[in-house]
């Protein structure tokens, strides 16, 4: 399939403290380190543009690290740089990262007026006593204030973050965050499971907190899907429901393995085919370390990538990649997963069931 469309991501490697859960590659710093960061990636897009003359960029995303700590100013000072540097699709998603703790760096009507069209906030949860074990430094009243803001300056497409296993977490305490979400009628909910590393603040002090176990985790997850779908949400990729049609469109493009460009430390990049990305230290990104990823687009990301979004599998665009020749093993276990419910067969395509999207890992482990 040629595809000469380009999704850009930019890190902004900065917070205002580490939470609790965090295993990103961000850390606090101060304005002459957002100045410089800032004039740097100005430079860097401009100069690597040349190698993408072909390419028309259709999403743009800014994540982190929490880019609303440097911002709006700067925020804007990159994107012009993007846009005087690529050729840039009209209708372009262009989405920030923000946090209601540092969302008041933000100028919202600013960032709308030079084309952000979307804004990703780091909610999390809507009850106070579990953001405080989370260590986020916001509560249920910024999240408000913040989207009050956010849709007043004429942004109507937002997305909301949900955490699910949180140490004090109930299935009470979970519904009540999903009413809330619903109540500010967010167009989209990312849904993550805590996953504790060993490097944060509850890996380190793993004993003192009592953590959902799998069974408990499942549950949540379960429940979570039911809430979101009777209010109306699509569940249109295993962590992620929209309403309005609003799906990430930067985000599909991984699921899809459409070509990406990343830029900052850890930021990775898939283009034509080959992966490739940058260490997790600034100073490496500075003197343009880049390490090569090997090939992506693979048969086996292909089956998994797919499995995760509600479009699933396309069996022509499998037949295409196995020359006509889709392996007996693989026949047999969409066949058992089938009859267990797990997947289902329509519009010549495979799809994870609501029950299959609870095992999807599991799945997609067996068929590659």
């Amino acid at each position: 399939m040629n595809d000469n469309s380009l999704g850009i991501y930019i890190h902004i490697p900065y917070c205002d403290g580490k939470c609790n859960y965090c295993d990103f590659y961000s850390f606090k710093s101060h304005e002459t380190d957002f100045d410089n960061y800032t004039n740097y990636l100005v430079n860097k897009i401009w100069s690597v543009s040349d190698l993408y003359k072909d390419k028309i960029v259709d999403t743009i995303y800014f994540g982190g690290g929490t880019p609303s700590v440097i911002g709006s100013e700067r925020i804007i000072k990159i994107l012009e740089s993007v846009f005087k540097s690529f050729r840039i699709a009209s209708g372009c998603e262009i989405s920030v990262e923000a946090n209601p703790a540092s969302a008041d760096n933000f100028d919202f009507s600013q960032l709308k007026f030079n084309g952000v069209n979307r804004i990703s906030l780091g909610m999390q949860s809507a009850n106070d006593e579990e953001l405080k074990l989370l260590g986020r430094r916001h509560a249920k009243t910024d999240v408000v204030n913040t989207v009050e803001r956010i849709i007043g300056s004429g942004i109507d497409n937002f997305s909301l973050d949900v955490m699910m296993g949180i140490p004090l977490q109930t299935e009470s305490s979970l519904i009540e965050t999903l009413d809330f979400c619903n109540s500010l009628n967010a167009p989209h909910i990312s849904t993550y499971l805590l996953t504790v590393e060993p490097n944060t603040v509850f890996g380190k002090n793993y004993y003192k907190y009592e953590f959902a176990d799998d069974d408990k985790q499942a549950d949540l997850y379960s429940l979570c899907c039911e809430q979101l779908l009777s209010m109306g949400y699509e569940h249109y990729e295993v962590s992620n429901f929209c309403k309005y049609d609003k799906f990430s469109r930067h985000n599909m493009r991984y699921w899809q393995l459409k070509d990406y460009l990343g830029l900052g430390p850890s930021a990775h990049s898939l283009i034509n085919g080959k992966r490739y990305y940058y260490p997790r230290n600034v100073n490496d990104f500075y003197n343009d370390i880049i390490i090569e990823d090997g090939i992506g687009n693979t048969l086996e990301e292909y089956i998994m990538l797919s499995l995760r979004t509600s479009e699933g599998i396309d069996l022509n665009e499998l037949k295409r990649r196995t020359n006509n020749n889709i392996s007996s093993k693989f026949r047999n276990k969409i066949g058992l997963f089938a009859d267990k419910g797990y997947v289902k067969y329509d519009d010549n395509r495979i799809r994870l069931t609501e029950k299959g999207f609870l095992l999807s890992n599991a799945i997609i482990a067996e068929l590659n």
